[in-house]
């Protein structure tokens, strides 16, 4: 057994602080002037730039805009993105107890701004079916379907459709002056806290209260809207107590669509790869659901509920009314958080997937200035839906440019054509949300597997979606938690086995590509990002995904004989232009370590790569990560660093047991990355990665 012996004087805090020399940081400062608050303001030409550049993002991806390569893409996507938005703003307008046609005027404003604003390229902003239900709920509260409204000053002579739309609109405002202000006070990473588990309860939660708020619609019947606790159940005692007067031909319709959407798209799911864009099966059921409801009638011969008549054009603005900001602000900032975090998700999925960063502050601000200017004409919350994100990024959306299309083509609906979509039967998009809720039905089989894998996140999951769904979306995600990460950067002090803030102490020694964190919370979905930018300075997926697409490139040329091995290495004889393959239809393969075996020599990722491939410099060989105070962690975040050859060493002896119970270690996690101290897990690192110094002065080995 190896062994290492310490020699050094003992010390309290005070005679520590008098041999080792601390460092005195000077921190931001605020100074009051004449003209307001100013931290360590200064200004540059350069740094006004980057400020503009920073606040207005699309001027960075238009001044690379590929007019050839993408112009034809992103028209397709705009097209494509703009008739499923028409369909989804009407329907989530019945979620949040409005008109339809006002999920249009949401389909349209908040994506013009978001075009300027937003540093996502393959989102589609508009109506969320969370968020509109979330609306709803605070609509239907004030203004009720039975009984009068809460009295408020303005309500005075408009009908109880425009009191609603007010309702509607002012909360989505202040959710708007919310998120703004918190991307303009920079503390957008508090929202990215909310851990993977609270979110997946959460939406699952909202995706029961959904679908119980459209079977009034799918089957024809009359019910009032409901708020707060115990809502759900009263809708379902409402429902069924009249059930026998349901309306069959809604009924059936419903029905049809249902089965019809549901198959297509599992068609679409299976065969993306073949197809060349998805069926647009949600628009076609429409269109033909449209053909015959007005063929036939069903308004007069069967007692159908159609969207009615569709105002030709837009409103005039209106401001909000600040006595609903009194009556609203309990609720606005949770739709403010959800709004933006569920957002946030989704943009970096794509931003991952297409390589480009996306900035948590600058959402915040785009999110909230697109839902006070969208409120300011009427329309309500708007944040993303995966399912129309999914449309613009598969039918070839390259930048927002698609968005703006899709602007357009709401735009030509509302302005020409949306007098086609009147006898369109409100069962028929009651049935369109409900087919759209399998993704977050589906993730009640999360449970199972964090059952096994660890159970006080399933009670997290459990009590997130019961409190949801029984005490309604806002007061369920106030009975749950959410982490939010702190670290510490620590170092050794030199010629001792002590290791403290590194920004504190002079006399300090760093080996060379190791880092060291003490992290006092858990490493979950929620903050990998955090973890993955603030401590290790690199998003190791994509260095991961980068490696793989030049391993992909290596292997092509060499088939080709357009690359040869040396005696300096891989060697290009080609003179010609090297293409890089856009083709992501193996995206899963891309996340897997990287393989060598069939090559010829073994890539050194540092070093500089034949044909022109960049693959980002990984400067950190190993990491010890001290978890002392952790009580779980998310293996996903530790295997991302190893397979980019990043050694990582845990000191978390506390939480080693539970590891071994739940499977934890695998080929690729094993326990032999658990160390009892700092000290061994650095002395192991250095007998790995020998450091030739006459500076080293760190207490050896014996």
């Amino acid at each position: 057994m190896k062994q290492y012996m310490v020699t050094r004087p003992l010390y309290s805090e005070d005679a520590f602080a008098d041999v080792h020399e601390k460092i005195h940081r000077h921190h931001k400062t605020v100074r009051l002037t004449k003209n307001g608050v100013c931290v360590n303001c200064s200004c540059d030409l350069k740094r006004a730039k980057n400020a503009a550049l920073s606040l207005l993002p699309f001027i960075g991806w238009m001044r690379i805009y590929q007019l050839k390569e993408w112009l034809l893409s992103d028209i397709v996507s705009g097209v494509s993105t703009g008739l499923v938005a028409v369909l989804q703003g009407l329907a989530y307008s019945l979620l949040a107890s409005l008109p339809p046609w006002y999920g249009l005027f949401t389909a349209f404003f908040p994506v013009i701004v978001y075009f300027f604003l937003g540093t996502s390229r393959h989102i589609s902003v508009g109506a969320f079916p969370v968020l509109s239900l979330m609306v709803g709920a605070v609509v239907t509260r004030l203004v009720p379907d039975e009984g009068p409204p809460v009295n408020i000053t303005g309500f005075e002579g408009l009908t109880s459709d425009e009191q609603r739309v007010m309702v509607a609109a002012s909360v989505t405002f202040l959710m708007g002056i919310m998120q703004l202000t918190m991307g303009l006070l920079q503390v957008g990473f508090i929202v990215m806290y909310l851990s993977d588990t609270l979110v997946s309860g959460f939406t699952t939660a909202a995706a029961v209260h959904i679908l119980v708020s459209q079977l009034k619609f799918v089957l024809g019947l009359v019910v009032p809207g409901l708020s707060g606790p115990l809502s759900i159940v009263y809708t379902l005692e409402k429902i069924f107590v009249q059930i026998e007067k349901t309306n069959v031909c809604d009924l059936v319709t419903s029905i049809l669509i249902m089965v019809v959407v549901f198959i297509v798209k599992e068609i679409n799911d299976r065969y993306k790869a073949k197809l060349p864009v998805p069926i647009p099966i949600e628009v076609i059921m429409t269109v033909i659901a449209c053909g015959v409801s007005y063929a036939f009638n069903f308004r007069v011969n069967y007692k159908v509920d159609v969207v009615g008549r569709i105002p030709v054009g837009y409103e005039s603005p209106m401001g909000p009314n600040m006595q609903i900001f009194g009556q609203t602000a309990v609720e606005a900032f949770p739709m403010a958080i959800v709004g933006f975090a569920v957002a946030f998700s989704v943009a970096k999925v794509y931003s991952v997937k297409h390589d480009y960063i996306i900035d948590g502050n600058q959402e915040l601000i785009a999110f909230g200035a697109s839902n006070i200017i969208g409120a300011a004409f009427k329309s309500f919350a708007a944040s993303t839906a995966l399912s129309r994100s999914a449309v613009q990024e598969s039918t070839g959306g390259k930048t927002q440019i698609a968005g703006l299309l899709s602007a357009l083509i709401v735009m030509v609906v509302t302005l020409a054509i949306g007098f086609l979509l009147e006898p369109l039967p409100k069962s028929v998009l009651g049935a369109v949300v409900i087919v759209n809720l399998k993704g977050m039905l589906m993730q009640i089989r999360e449970v199972p597997y964090l059952w096994r894998r660890d159970r006080p996140d399933c009670v997290v999951w459990v009590v997130t979606c019961l409190a949801s769904i029984l005490l309604g979306l806002d007061l369920g995600l106030a009975v749950v938690w959410a982490q939010i990460s702190k670290y510490l950067k620590k170092t050794n002090i030199t010629g001792t086995d002590i290791y403290k803030d590194r920004k504190d102490y002079m006399s300090i020694y760093e080996p060379e590509g190791v880092k060291i964190f003490r992290i006092p919370s858990p490493i979950f979905f929620a903050n990998i990002d955090f973890f993955r930018g603030k401590l290790v300075g690199f998003n190791p997926l994509r260095v991961l995904r980068k490696r793989n697409k030049a391993l992909r490139m290596i292997r092509k040329l060499l088939k080709k004989g357009e690359l040869q091995m040396t005696s300096k290495g891989l060697l290009l004889i080609s003179s010609g232009p090297i293409e890089e393959s856009e083709d992501e239809s193996n995206m899963e393969e891309l996340d897997q370590p990287t393989d060598f075996k069939d090559l010829p020599v073994q890539v050194n990722w540092n070093s500089e790569l034949p044909a022109n491939i960049h693959v980002p410099r990984v400067d950190v060989h190993s990491l010890i990560l001290d978890f002392s105070a952790v009580s779980f962690l998310d293996i996903s975040a530790l295997k991302e660093l190893i397979r980019v050859e990043v050694e990582v060493y845990i000191v978390a002896s506390y939480i080693l047991k539970k590891l071994h119970s739940c499977m934890f270690f695998d080929d690729e996690v094993k326990s032999s990355m658990f160390f009892l101290t700092l000290h061994d897990a650095m002395l192991h690192i250095l007998e790995k990665h020998p450091v030739n110094s006459e500076n080293t002065k760190v207490c050896e080995k014996v």
